[in-house]
Parts: C-alpha cells; sequence; structure tokens
C-alpha cells in the first residue's frame, strides 16, 4: 500500500466520527456521557457540533498535505496521550461512557495506520 492510501485511512475516523458529531451532536452525547453529565441542551449541542467541525477540518488537513516520514512519526506519537484521555474519563473520573472504545479504536487503527506509514517511506524522506 502507498503511504498516501495510509495517510488517507488514518484522514477517514476523523471525517467519519468529525460528521457525526456535526450532524448528530444529541445523539453522541446521549451515547457517549454517562447521564449524569449529559445535558442535551443547545449549547452542549453547539460544543459537540464544534469539536466535529474541529475533526472534519483536522481530517481535511490529513487527506489533502503531503506527509513524510517524519510526519508518519510525529503523528503516532502525537496520538499517544489520547489513550491516557480515553482511561481517564471512561475509569477515573466516569464522565463518559464505554462507548467511548469507538475512539480508542479509531485511535489505535491510526496509531497502527502511522507506524505502517513510517515504516514504509522508509529512511529516505524526511
Amino acid at each position: 500500500m502507498q503511504p498516501l492510501h495510509i495517510q488517507r485511512l488514518i484522514a477517514l475516523p476523523y471525517l467519519v466520527l468529525g460528521l457525526w458529531c456535526l450532524m448528530a451532536p444529541h445523539m453522541v452525547e446521549a451515547l457517549m456521557f454517562t447521564p449524569a453529565f449529559q445535558h442535551l441542551s443547545p449549547a452542549s449541542a453547539l460544543m459537540i457540533g464544534c469539536f466535529g467541525a474541529q475533526a472534519v477540518l483536522g481530517g481535511l488537513f490529513v487527506w489533502f498535505s503531503r506527509w513524510t516520514r517524519t510526519t508518519f512519526l510525529v503523528y503516532a506519537l502525537a496520538l499517544l496521550p489520547f489513550f491516557g484521555f480515553n482511561y481517564y474519563f471512561v475509569y477515573e473520573v466516569p464522565i463518559l461512557n464505554r462507548w467511548m472504545a469507538l475512539d480508542f479504536g479509531a485511535n489505535a487503527a491510526m496509531l497502527g495506520l502511522s507506524l505502517w506509514g513510517w515504516r514504509v517511506m522508509g529512511r529516505g524522506d524526511r
């Protein structure tokens, strides 16, 4: 597989999950937040929609940018804190519920794809 194809696979979770947040924010809130933290208000819909818009914007940058070997590696490293975020807000301070496995799975896939892209690029392109 070409690095560009790997890069575009990395963009897909941002585009799909971001559009979901943008188009159906109350559904996302009802599924992802524990009942004690659900507001289902216009303000919470706005915040989740803004989050989704940022994710879509990020996905478009990932899709259309020109990545190097270093980009794949830095991106993989930048994903690591998100695993801590997921753990903390699902298990330590349970604001989010086990549906966050979708986010965890997307992050794990993007991490694997980033490392694969780094490997495919070889040492010549920095």
